[in-house]
Formats: C-alpha cells, sequence, structure tokens
C-alpha cells in the first residue's frame, strides 16, 4: 500500500469544525439506533421478572474472566422470552442475561485506507488503553486511561477517517467473506457501513463494491461513512432483494465474486446495546423476520458466480433466524456448499451450532457455522455462515 500524505494540523482542526463531519455519533453509526423496527413489533410486557442485580453464580464467575459493568437499570423480562432462552440456552442462561445487561467494550477498527495501525497506536496511546482484537488486526478494544470516557465518535481520528468506530463481532463477517482487490462484491444491506467499508479496505480501494439498502435514512449515514473514509469504489443502491432476482434473470453476466447478507434480524445478540430489543422481541416478528431472510439468502446465492462465496450474518442468537434459514438454503440447492469457519485460527471462542431446537429443520451441516454468544468472547452476539456456490 503507498504511504499516506501526511495530514497537518490546520486540517485536522478543520475537520473538528466541520458541521458535517460533527454529526451525533449515535445516528451514523451505532446500528441498534438504525434498526429496521417496522418487522418486529413490541406487545405488552407480560408479567415476568425484572432484573436489577447481579447476583448469580454465572455473573461472579464470568466476571473474573471478563471486566463486566452492570447497566445501571432495572429490566422488565417477559415470561415468555425467559422460557423460550431458558429452553435454547439450559444452564447458560443466567450467564446469558448477565452479559447482555452488562456494558459493552467500546472498540475501533483502522482504517488502512487513510492510515496505518502503527500510526493510529502512535496517535493515541498516550492517553487511550488499546487491545488488539484477535480475529481483526485492524482491531481494537479501546480504553480511556485517566476515568471513564465513551465519546469516541469526538476523536479526531474518526473525524479524518482514521478509525471506524465498530463493535468487535461486527468485524467477523468481512473477515470471513475475505474480498480481494479487483473483485465485484455486493453488500446486500450494507447501511449504515461498518462492514461495508470494512470490505472496501480489504479490497484496496480496487473492483467494484455494490453496497445496497432498502432506507434513503440509513443511506444517507451510509453516504456519510464511506466519504469520510475515502472509500472510492464503492456504488450506493436502494433497491428491494427482489429487484436484484429480476437484474439477475434479465442479464446472466450480473453476477458477483462475493457477498455478504448482514440480514435484518431480532437483535437478541445486541441487548447490551439497546436495551428495548428485551421489549422488543417476540415469536411472530421472528418467524416473519425467517422468512425475509430466507429470501434474502436465496435471492443472494442467486447472484452468486460459480465458485463464489456468500457471507450470511445476522446479531441475533435465534435458530429460526440463524441455523434455520441457512438449511433452507442448502435444503433447497444442492450446490450450495457450507465452508469451515476456522475460529481457532482467527482467536475465537464459539458455541456449538444449534442441531435441534422446537419443531425448526435444521441440516446437521450447519455445525460449521459460528454461532457467538454474548459471554464467549465478552461481544455481541453474532452469527456467520459461510456458503460457496459449487
Amino acid at each position: 500500500m503507498s504511504n499516506h500524505p501526511h495530514q497537518t494540523r490546520e486540517s485536522e482542526e478543520s475537520a473538528l469544525q466541520n458541521e458535517s463531519a460533527l454529526q451525533d455519533e449515535s445516528a451514523l453509526q451505532d446500528e441498534s439506533a438504525l434498526q429496521d423496527e417496522s418487522v418486529a413489533y413490541c406487545e405488552p410486557c407480560e408479567s415476568g421478572i425484572v432484573i436489577d442485580s447481579p447476583a448469580s453464580s454465572a455473573y461472579s464467575a464470568h466476571s473474573s474472566r471478563h471486566k463486566l459493568e452492570r447497566i445501571p437499570r432495572n429490566v422488565d423480562i417477559k415470561k415468555r422470552f425467559e422460557e423460550h432462552y431458558q429452553l435454547l440456552l439450559g444452564k447458560d442462561y443466567d450467564t446469558f442475561m448477565n452479559y447482555s445487561l452488562s456494558y459493552i467494550r467500546k472498540c475501533i477498527r483502522v482504517n488502512t485506507l487513510k492510515s496505518t495501525v502503527e500510526d493510529v497506536r502512535a496517535r493515541l496511546e498516550s492517553r487511550w488503553n488499546l487491545e488488539p482484537i484477535p480475529w481483526c488486526p485492524e482491531g481494537f478494544w479501546i480504553e480511556f486511561k485517566n476515568g471513564k470516557r465513551f465519546d469516541l465518535g469526538n476523536l479526531i481520528e474518526h473525524h479524518l477517517g482514521y478509525v471506524y468506530i465498530q463493535e468487535s463481532a461486527s468485524m467477523i463477517p468481512p473477515v470471513v467473506l475475505d474480498p480481494q482487490p479487483g473483485e465485484v462484491v455486493l453488500d446486500m444491506c450494507a447501511a449504515p457501513g461498518s462492514k461495508t467499508s470494512q470490505i472496501a479496505m480489504y479490497m484496496q480501494n480496487k473492483g467494484i463494491l455494490i453496497a445496497n439498502d432498502v432506507s434513503g435514512a440509513r443511506l444517507k449515514a451510509l453516504g456519510m461513512n464511506l466519504q469520510r473514509c475515502g472509500i472510492r469504489n464503492t456504488v450506493m443502491t436502494m433497491m428491494q432483494e427482489y429487484r436484484f432476482a429480476k437484474l439477475a434473470q434479465e442479464n446472466p453476466a450480473f453476477r458477483f465474486d462475493r457477498i455478504l447478507v448482514d440480514a435484518p434480524c431480532s437483535g437478541t445478540g445486541t441487548i447490551r446495546k439497546s436495551l428495548k430489543t428485551i421489549m422488543m422481541w417476540n415469536p411472530s416478528g421472528i418467524t416473519k423476520l425467517s422468512k425475509i431472510q430466507k429470501n434474502l439468502i436465496e435471492i443472494a446465492f442467486g447472484m452468486l458466480k460459480e465458485s463464489g462465496t456468500m457471507v450470511y450474518s445476522t446479531c441475533t442468537i435465534e435458530p429460526e433466524e440463524n441455523e434455520a434459514v441457512v438449511s433452507y438454503l442448502l435444503s433447497k440447492y444442492p450446490n450450495a456448499q457450507l465452508l469451515d469457519i476456522d475460529s481457532e485460527r482467527l482467536g475465537i471462542t464459539r458455541t456449538p451450532a444449534v442441531t435441534k431446537f422446537n419443531n425448526l429443520f435444521i441440516d446437521p451441516r450447519v455445525e460449521k457455522c459460528l454461532r457467538i454468544h454474548p459471554y464467549d468472547n465478552n461481544t455481541e452476539g453474532f452469527f456467520v455462515a459461510k456458503i460457496q456456490k459449487g
């Protein structure tokens, strides 16, 4: 990669004064703030439990392994939510809830299109503790050395596009996708742009990256983030998935080397970032989301080139939205090959994939999928599947 031109102090000051660069970070990059709530209907909270103190032994055991700080807020837990997740998680339910009700660690990812890991470390290490994220060489957990500070969006390095504020588990899907310079890549559900900018970074601004979303409001955030990060190989589109299917039917050459489907989901892996997720949870919403996800993964698979690679990911731990969606694709397309994800090489602690739950049809091959619960690595919960078109 070529050397980056030196950034002058004057340009840094002008970046701070630029009002467009000082947009509220929570509106630009917090996926939970931008989450599509139209398919997650909130039902009246049923009588259930109220969690207000970290008293369980599970919390204590994991506290010694991971540094946890409880979110100081009482949370009403729906009885159906509690019963559903006790069935899914068994003895790990208390641990899951204790992590989900604790603050998540702040993270940044160095944008190597504008800077280098070494340069960013040199700029920040006098004031911030930086802990490398094992699965992403450009990623760091970040903590202020002198007291508490959470306004990472005010960092000059953020406004200059040297770093992107991104949750550590969110960095996994682009790493698994492994896009290469010169390829043609589709990010099907791109906004607000954390994974899109990471993909473009790995592509070194070479090739073509289509960044699609269905919401104009979300595309505004995506465009601002891509511009700030110096991304030049990306075309933004606003299309429903069926329009991609129509384009693929009309033009057999309209195919992609790699596709990321970071699907809209119930977000139950992100409770610690958005406590309202518990209130919004309901089984009918999950079933509706699963239908959307099956449609997305099927259309995306049809747009892959032969031997092309697709990554399907969500930030939920619901089997109906994860293993069952992948199983649907495998059952319908014999040329869909599920690939191993080497979590040991990446330094990721994983939970075994769910192969049986309620009455869901789940193909045993989903054991190759990467399922991460919040307590595995002290992150969000995430699910990642890597699929090749054979």
